[in-house]
């Protein structure tokens, strides 16, 4: 293991969050934790079961020395070990790896709760997750569709939330989100669509993206054709986007979703919104599976996770990428620095 150097008292705090115990999480993170390589970033305390971790590193091939704490406040940020809030709460003998869960699903749920509690009270600056699998989560008891409901539950957020997808400097957002085609059809609306804009063009400014430069994907074939292929994007998208022009937000289109991307990624754009899930996850995937970050936007507490999921295919063959869930690390410290630099200006 690689001996950490005395970490900064002005580094942002994470809460690192193993995931599903059935997937390649807990192997990423002790594979991340092991190199140290997150170290000049944030300072990183495992909540989660330290069988759980020890698993982890079997799988990763790597050493792993940790310390015990009963909070993130009581951490010895000086110690060389790693620091674990051990729940005691996952057994993972008790599960078949590689296969979907629903206590493993319900013990995930309870291992991100208890993240969520240390950051309600302060302990923690950002919470930072290995993938976790949704059905699991769902059919074990935590019933919303995807784990940004159950942050905002949690939170007892009654206001506007959405995910976003970071791939570099390139931040992409949705309109709808885990529907049913049919129901995200049905879901496009003006305030829909303006509440991602409002929602996109904040989470980037908190991010330090001073103007952010922001596309708006079409729903219909080629724009909608001026109306032969759909009425949308002229009854519902664009004046939508003209109105939060009007606000100020640096929005254009709707522009045909199968080529703005494309422009996007050459740099013309910061953002391309989306008006449904697989329209933007599928050019992110593509350009970058490896790399790419889901952050939940809209939210007092910053949440992210690696954008792709548990990889039952190849879990404790200790081949599982760790570049996305390093990236997420990033971008959670990126934030939670400039909030807790907000927050003590505010107070001088």
């Amino acid at each position: 293991m690689t001996t950490p150097a005395t970490t900064s008292a002005a580094l942002p705090i994470l809460a690192l969050v193993p995931g599903d115990p059935t997937g390649i999480g807990p192997e990423q993170t002790a594979r991340i934790l092991h190199d140290g390589r997150m170290r000049d970033v944030a300072r990183l305390v495992v909540v989660g079961d330290a069988r759980v971790l020890e698993m982890g590193a079997r799988h990763a091939g790597v050493s792993l020395a940790y310390k015990r704490y009963a909070s993130p406040a009581a951490v010895d940020w000086s110690a060389p070990e790693v620091p674990l809030v051990d729940l005691g709460n996952i057994d993972p003998a008790g599960f078949e790896l590689g296969a979907a869960s629903p206590e493993a699903g319900k013990l995930t749920g309870d291992t991100l709760a208890r993240a969520v509690d240390f950051a309600k009270a302060g302990e923690v600056n950002g919470v930072t997750f290995a993938p976790l699998n949704k059905q699991a989560m769902f059919k074990g008891g935590w019933r919303f569709p995807d784990e940004h409901k159950m942050f905002a539950h949690l939170l007892g957020h009654t206001g506007v939330f959405s995910e976003m997808n970071v791939l570099g400097n390139q931040w992409m957002t949705r309109v709808t989100s885990h529907v049913s085609l049919r129901t995200a059809v049905e879901q496009v609306t003006f305030d829909a669509v303006c509440r991602a804009l409002r929602l996109a063009d904040a989470t980037m400014r908190k991010a330090g993206i001073e103007k952010p430069r922001i596309a708006v994907a079409a729903l219909n074939p080629h724009a909608g054709e001026g109306g032969l292929f759909g009425t949308e994007e002229i009854d519902i998208i664009r004046p939508a986007v003209e109105a939060m022009a009007k606000e100020g937000i640096d929005c254009k289109g709707p522009f045909p979703s199968d080529t703005i991307y494309l422009k996007a990624f050459a740099g013309d754009y910061d953002s391309v919104l989306a008006m449904y899930h697989d329209q933007g996850q599928i050019a992110t995937k593509l350009t970058g599976f490896n790399k790419g970050v889901t952050i939940t936007a809209g939210l007092e507490v910053v949440f992210t996770t690696p954008a792709h999921g548990t990889a039952f295919d190849i879990v404790g063959k200790g081949v599982a990428d760790v570049g996305a869930f390093e990236s997420a690390i990033r971008l959670a410290a990126r934030i939670a620095a400039r909030q807790v630099a907000a927050r003590q200006a505010a107070a001088a």
